[in-house]
């Protein structure tokens, strides 16, 4: 699959900086040390007539490149490392433990490198994200008729004030007047990085990159729309989206099962139904969506709806371009909106 670059000085400007917003876009390869690299890592940056660039980590490794063993350019955009992964295993295994520093370092855990992880990749302290994992299966269980004073002792809760204050300032709300969906939001590592996916136990209703222009903004608009609780965790939806997405960044998946729920306004969904018919491989313009709506002068409507959408790929919005041909904007960004019309591409059936 043949994949696009920017230009070689946007490039070389990009990864003198460390420009994290290039993170997956190109790799760096350096000629006096035979190793590639990302452009966010932290080693002496070499003279720029010393380098060239790759679209991919098996572009730099064919041309005779060895990945760097200090930014790791072969693992996929903010993977998690493995004591991460056996960390969060344990909080799965009891989400209704009540984590302390102590607990870390038992574990040869840094507090401080756990809570660092954790504030950028998920926009709280590790504790926060413990905290929120066990409200939500107190909450879980008050939803399935169980007491809530009983709740709130059984999940390490002293008095029950403690737990109602606890659950009013993650919601907005305490536990007896929550009445909407329970929606999980795991992260989901992807080859052009980190995304967000929420899901309910009929349907997956939020897919965005993690580093997405507004991401906070959707979050908010869609938990006003369901009037629902949000809470880091998982379902069997979540992991049934999290295989499909790997399928579809290997090239072998071109359609997703996965039940889907976008509320919206009535044009919205019209426009986003529009979205589901635009084929596999193929573009379209927001002129032309107007167009099948009836309403062919509503173009700008259209792509505001476009960019409203909450569901990155599954509905994809990303197959809407200028009507020059042009690729216009995109919440994860432009290079992705490329990235992803050149692996469909690359692997369309005609």
């Amino acid at each position: 699959m043949s994949l696009s670059l920017p230009p070689r000085e946007e490039m070389v400007a990009a990864f003198l900086s460390g420009d994290a917003s290039y993170d997956g876009v190109f790799f760096t390869g350096v000629r006096t040390t035979g190793i590639f690299c990302r452009p966010t890592c932290t080693a002496r940056k070499p003279k720029p007539e010393n380098v060239e660039f790759f679209a991919s980590a098996r572009d730099a490794l064919f041309s005779g490149y060895r990945a760097c063993l200090r930014c790791k350019p072969l693992a996929p955009p903010g993977a998690a490392p493995p004591w991460v992964a056996e960390l969060m295993r344990q909080v799965e295994a009891d989400p209704a433990r009540r984590w302390k520093d102590a607990d870390l370092k038992r574990l040869n855990l840094a507090p401080d490198r756990v809570r660092r992880w954790f504030q950028k990749q998920h926009g709280m302290t590790f504790h926060a994200f413990a905290r929120a994992r066990r409200l939500g299966e107190a909450f879980t269980e008050i939803r399935e008729g169980q007491p809530v004073a009983q709740t709130a002792f059984a999940h390490g809760y002293e008095s029950l004030s403690g737990f109602n204050d606890a659950f009013r300032q993650m919601v907005g709300t305490p536990p007896r007047k929550a009445s909407g969906p329970l929606v999980v939001f795991s992260r989901i590592v992807t080859p052009l990085g980190p995304m967000v996916a929420g899901a309910t136990e009929e349907a997956v209703c939020f897919l965005e990159f993690a580093d997405r222009r507004m991401f906070e903004g959707q979050v908010k608009r869609l938990r006003s729309l369901l009037n629902g609780v949000m809470i880091p965790g998982t379902n069997a939806l979540i992991a049934q989206l999290q295989d499909e997405l790997a399928a579809y960044f290997e090239g072998t998946l071109q359609v997703f099962t996965v039940p889907l729920m976008s509320p919206g306004t009535a044009f919205q969904q019209a426009v986003w139904g529009q979205l589901r018919t635009i084929p596999y491989g193929e573009t379209t313009s927001y002129g032309a969506i107007a167009e099948a709506m009836g309403k062919a002068s509503a173009v700008r409507a259209v792509a505001q709806a476009n960019g409203a959408n909450r569901l990155a790929i599954l509905l994809p919005c990303h197959r809407v371009i200028g009507k020059d041909g042009k690729l216009s904007g995109y919440g994860g960004g432009v290079w992705r909106k490329q990235r992803l019309l050149d692996l469909e591409q690359a692997h369309r059936v005609e």
